[in-house]
């Protein structure tokens, strides 16, 4: 993931604008690091996730007992301090031992540099012992070496109250995207908005599900250069969105209370997020399976031949000139492992992208052996998916669409010129 997963649990993610994302490592063979090595019996985690103190404090705590190295969180709640402090860190004799990051272009960056530790041994061992799917790699590989190892890997799907579904009489959750549009006008006949929808940093995710649901080549060309911003799809999936907030579809995109409060006072009835979203809406005390629940969210194309569903991961990392190296690896040589994974995926109430780790949300564990079969096409998450200018211009572009939609294209041709700028200088 990029920059985004999360923020004091989604509270920054409403208030500021920064939540979910992950980190990253590498550049010596297997986390091996260039500084002087200095066994340590605990390690720092500076992370992005600052709602997710807790759970990072009990995966410390089990490290502590399994290996005997603690973990200790150092979380922030605004996504642009994150990323200037670990930028300058680099510079510092103090260099992270352990950081999240967010994969594609912001990692690539970092490993160029060569300021991250290279992990490639560790990940042959993980992917060999069944630790880690080898889909994942991909997303960590840059010139056939692996960097920083997954702090994280979840679906997006559609999180409902189940009270404000019984009370608009809804019994069953939509299979095709007419059935999802049902669902929204039964749940605004009792007076709820249907849908999340934020004017911040999650302000892509809507155009993500439209586009990804109605034409997923499209929505890889564009990730690549291969298509433009300002094409006939594009353009059609923005005045579809367009339609959906004029028939008052969603939330106030400028309200300042956090999402999973909205989902729990009803305020609304649903909302598109990844896995993740479990474990803030644990911490509100909403129980799996009784005051909320999921479905994957259908595509708004009924004839694709498999169903789009969003994933993302996210890095956890080492500077390349920590003085720790040994004591990171020895850390995250456990991260890896089922024990590890499955404190953390409870810890959390999430997934864990190792598939040995023992999940106990029902729910949670259905939909992981689920999306591994054939009916699924995987898409990378937008945020991850773009080039850094290109989704900084969008995001502007989506949070003035969302508060005062009007005609896409003006917005559309603004990050069209930044995408046009960014590829001419990579080719």
């Amino acid at each position: 993931m990029r920059r985004i997963t999360n923020r004091k649990a989604l509270t920054a993610l409403a208030v500021a604008g920064a939540l979910v994302l992950s980190a990253c490592g590498g550049n010596g063979g297997s986390s091996a690091a260039k500084g002087e090595d200095k066994p340590v019996d605990s390690l720092k985690f500076y992370n992005d996730k600052g709602g997710w103190k807790d759970a990072f404090v009990q995966v410390g705590a089990a490290s502590k007992k399994d290996v005997g190295v603690g973990m200790e969180p150092v979380g922030y709640s605004d996504s642009n301090t994150y990323t200037a402090f670990i930028r300058s860190s680099f510079r510092t004799k103090e260099k992270a031992d352990l950081f999240s990051w967010h994969t594609g272009k912001e990692l690539q960056d970092l490993v160029d540099q060569k300021l991250v530790a290279e992990t490639t041994d560790q990940w042959s061992k993980a992917v060999a012992d069944g630790n880690i799917p080898e889909q994942l790699k991909q997303y960590f590989t840059f010139d056939g070496k692996q960097y920083c190892l997954p702090l994280l890997a979840g679906y997006w799907v559609m999180y409902y109250n189940k009270a404000v579904f019984k009370k608009a009489g809804i019994t069953e959750t939509p299979k095709s995207w007419a059935d999802l549009m049902t669902v929204a006008d039964k749940v605004k006949a009792v007076g709820v908005k249907p849908f999340y929808q934020t004017n911040i940093l999650f302000s892509f995710v809507w155009f993500e599900t439209l586009l990804a649901g109605k034409d997923p080549d499209l929505y890889d060309a564009l990730a690549t250069g291969k298509a433009k911003y300002t094409d006939p799809g594009v353009v059609e999936v923005m005045n579809e969105w367009k339609k959906m907030i004029e028939a008052g579809d969603f939330s106030d995109p400028g309200s300042k209370t956090e999402p999973q409060a909205q989902l729990k006072s009803g305020a609304v009835g649903m909302i598109n997020f990844g896995t993740w979203f479990s474990g803030n809406l644990n911490t509100l005390k909403m129980k799996a399976g009784t005051d909320y629940d999921f479905f994957l969210i259908p595509n708004v194309n009924p004839s694709l031949p498999k169903t789009s569903m969003i994933f993302e991961t996210g890095p956890v990392c080492s500077a390349a000139a920590s003085d720790h190296a040994s004591t990171v690896k020895k850390w995250t040589d456990w991260w890896v492992t089922p024990q590890a994974q499955t404190a953390w995926a409870n810890a959390r109430g999430d997934l864990s992208f190792n598939p040995k780790a023992e999940v106990k949300d029902p729910g949670l564990a259905a939909l992981n052996k689920d999306v591994g079969g054939d009916g699924y096409r995987l898409i990378n998450r937008w945020f991850e998916a773009t080039p850094v200018p290109v989704a900084n211009k969008a995001l502007e572009v989506f949070g003035a669409f969302v508060t005062k939609p009007g005609d896409p294209m003006p917005g559309l041709q603004k990050i069209q010129a930044e995408a046009d700028a960014y590829w001419a200088k990579q080719k």
